[in-house]
């Protein structure tokens, strides 16, 4: 497994939901235990690490051509406030 992955399932105590999307970092294998794990790296929209975790490889799903990037607005908001960019307007590319 590489590339992009969605989480099946939530976890709390890092502040990731079922369906947020991550990116393999490193895959793991270790000897007598059934089950592979991956370090994953997710980001924010405006690509901040919001977290680095390791987790089974059942708790992951591949992306599919009718996936789409899901972002909670209420924790969407919480880190444009967070950056200081809420309520900012729309940057154009050039300053008058």
């Amino acid at each position: 497994m590489c590339g992009d992955v969605i989480l099946t399932r939530d976890f709390p105590e890092s502040g990731l939901r079922a369906g947020d999307v991550g990116t393999v970092v490193e895959r793991h294998v270790a000897t007598g235990v059934s089950e592979e794990g991956h370090s994953l790296e997710f980001f924010n929209m405006t690509g901040n690490t919001v977290a680095v975790v390791t987790l089974p490889a059942s708790a992951l799903r591949l992306p599919t051509s009718r996936s789409a990037y899901r972002a909670s607005s209420e924790r969407l908001s919480a880190q444009l406030e967070k950056d200081g960019r809420f309520g900012e307007p729309p940057r154009t590319g050039h300053r008058s």
